[in-house]
């Protein structure tokens, strides 16, 4: 069964800002979190309490930080700027879906402001204005639906990163320009030419060439996520998808799928 398809992402899309919060972020454990004192980027506050709050299901673009020889991102400035204004020196509620606590010791949570308009979702809101890119991961798996359809608005209308070439949709068939963006997290669209297993895992292959083109691997931990959301990978074959993940260079291009949220269908066979 091929999950999260374009026609459900669309649909979702076209739901408003507050409906689609209250919907899809129902089953969190909401706490009062304060109030903002610091932005440290697109996608990181420090609370009045000295607590660190991480804005999971996103990445936005990525400041130094003190971190020599580290490169500013493209509109890193600009994301860190919209977070101040959407959060800056607002109290905030914090909503978790999964693990609460990262290995940083941040507080990995959603975030809500109180409005005029009513509650306000900073996550999708980022998302939305097109100043962060859904970014998620086996553990904490809530809400990424409707995140996922804020992204692909904004992407269509070409707002923000999406004008910017750096975090351009990659393609599958064009593995030499993969293998230059190894070590970073990218969006990378294509047809599968041919999903196998062996030995316990799951590969997508988009070329005749394994051990040149782009391939991705979904593990046996990853394959129980899959199992859980009745969505078969083995199923994608000749489907057309966008997969997002960290790439790297084994036997050529790769991403390591390790939950299915990583896999938007596009177009079944």
């Amino acid at each position: 069964m091929l999950k999260t398809s374009l026609a459900y992402l669309l649909t979702l899309a076209a739901l408003s800002a507050s409906s689609a919060s209250a919907m899809a972020c129902a089953q969190l454990r909401t706490v009062e979190g304060g109030v903002v004192a610091e932005v440290t980027d697109g996608d990181t506050l420090v609370l009045d309490d000295g607590q660190v709050v991480r804005l999971i299901g996103t990445q936005a673009p990525k400041l130094p930080l003190g971190r020599e020889n580290y490169p500013t991102w493209p509109l890193a400035p600009e994301a860190k700027a919209a977070l101040g204004e959407l959060a800056g020196g607002k109290e905030v509620l914090l909503g978790y879906g999964g693990e609460e606590i990262d290995r940083y010791g941040r507080h990995v949570a959603h975030v809500f402001v109180a409005t005029a308009e009513g509650s306000l979702w900073v996550q999708q809101a980022m998302i939305g204005k097109g100043l962060a890119r859904v970014y998620s991961f086996p553990d904490n798996r809530a809400c990424l639906d409707l995140l996922l359809a804020a992204e692909g608005e904004a992407r269509r209308a070409g707002l923000g990163i999406w004008r910017d070439p750096y975090y351009s949709v990659r393609q599958a068939d064009a593995p030499g320009d993969l293998l230059a963006r190894a070590g970073h997290y990218e969006l990378v669209e294509g047809r599968v030419l041919l999903a196998d297993k062996s030995g316990g895992r799951v590969y997508l292959n988009f070329g005749k060439y394994w051990k040149e083109d782009f391939t991705v691997v979904i593990e046996a931990p990853a394959l129980r996520l899959f199992a859980g959301d009745e969505f078969d990978p083995l199923a994608l074959d000749g489907a057309l998808i966008r997969v997002r993940g960290w790439v790297d260079n084994r036997d050529g291009p790769r991403i390591e799928v390790t939950h299915p949220e990583q896999i938007e269908v596009l177009a079944e066979r």
